[in-house]
């Protein structure tokens, strides 16, 4: 029999598993805080336990992180890890150290199926959604392998913001999202708050009312245009999902949402989305119809993608012009460019899925092999 992981579990499956064994549904709350205020993955280490119960789990169940293929550190302490989640698919998690908070930003799917124009990871593909013991585990590790190198006493959090920006989007892989966040937020577990837990979408509207009524933590919504024609271009999913039922499934968010705005994102591209105009345009798309702000990302070029930065001085002009208007504006300060770990950067280093059919006729190997990275800058 194939051994359950348990990172599988967010509380109320755990104490469903727990009775399966015939156990108490307060048990699972003492394995849940063993696995992950702990970092225990062995059942031996679960001392408050009964013998009983640990001979049970050791015979049907397993706490089963992520292969490490790499680990990258930047000048700036941001750090970039490739775990390999099998048949030759691996994703990429980065951490960024910043003065009284640790970000964590983590993948949900090994590539991307909605290919937007200035992201690696969308060039390279989709290859499949990952289970939540997949996402769960990028924090699992990450938490509990700083904590023990920066010898932090139990009980102190080394991450204290999670951002879903990794490779994939969130909301099409809605199944495993929704109890990862809640280990995320879950006090026996890491105890953040909705707040400090950001899911990142291009535009996935039905999905975007789902997370409003079933774990509203932050939204952050991926818009890098101020009209359908020209987003159509840049984030295919808009030609099915537009920019006005996208606004509107922003206002029914804000609803429940932890926050009183929502995170536009706005990839900053030279001479595609980035003039005066734009911006104005911009202004009239939000302005007294929702409240939100613009996060501003320089662009992180790309070979494959044939885009540009904004230079320094555009990006300026831009943000003036959304400031002046009332509406609240910051630059994103690049993180981990250096290895490849900043916006828009992340591919999995893994073969590029758009020539998979190609592979799969010329029965080429599947190898892992070093690329690049998306997430928070």
């Amino acid at each position: 029999m194939t051994a359950v992981n348990l990172l599988d579990f967010d509380l109320q499956g755990l104490a469903a598993f727990c009775e399966q064994l015939g156990e108490k549904r307060f048990r699972a709350t003492q394995l849940f805080r063993w696995i992950h205020q702990r970092g225990a993955f062995e059942f031996s280490q679960m001392t408050d336990l009964a013998k009983s119960l640990r001979d049970k789990l050791a015979g049907t169940a397993c706490v089963t992180a992520l292969g490490v293929a790499s680990e990258q550190t930047a000048s700036d302490g941001t750090i970039k890890w490739l775990f390999d989640v099998g048949a030759g698919d691996a994703v990429e998690t980065v951490f960024i150290p910043e003065t009284g908070r640790g970000t964590l930003c983590i993948s949900s799917q090994a590539g991307c199926a909605v290919g937007c124009r200035f992201c690696s990871t969308g060039h390279q593909g989709f290859s499949r959604n990952l289970t939540t013991a997949e996402i769960v585990a990028q924090l699992w590790f990450a938490e509990h392998q700083l904590r023990s190198r920066l010898k932090r006493p139990e009980g102190e959090r080394v991450i204290t913001n999670v951002v879903m920006m990794g490779m994939g989007e969130p909301l099409q892989n809605y199944a495993a999202l929704v109890p990862a966040l809640k280990v995320m937020l879950d006090d026996h577990a890491y105890g953040l708050s909705r707040r400090r837990v950001t899911v990142s979408t291009s535009g996935v509207v039905p999905m975007i009312d789902r997370l409003r009524d079933d774990c509203p933590v932050a939204l952050a919504v991926s818009l890098h245009a101020p009209n359908d024609l020209l987003r159509n271009d840049l984030v295919p999913l808009n030609r099915k999902y537009p920019l006005d039922g996208l606004l509107w499934a922003c206002q029914r968010y804000l609803d429940k949402a932890p926050r009183d705005f929502i995170t536009f994102e706005y990839c900053m591209l030279d001479g595609v989305n980035d003039t005066p105009d734009h911006a104005e345009q911009l202004v009239a798309l939000v302005q007294d119809r929702i409240s939100c702000k613009f996060n501003l990302i320089p662009f992180n070029p790309f070979p494959a993608s044939g885009l540009t930065r904004s230079s320094n001085e555009r990006v300026s002009v831009f943000a003036r012009i959304l400031q002046d208007a009332g509406v609240v504006t910051t630059v994103r300060k690049t993180r981990g460019d250096t290895i490849a770990a900043a916006c828009g950067q992340l591919a999995g280093e893994v073969q590029d899925r758009t020539h998979f059919k190609e592979r799969v006729l010329t029965r080429a190997p599947i190898q892992i092999h070093a690329h690049r990275a998306e997430g928070l800058a």
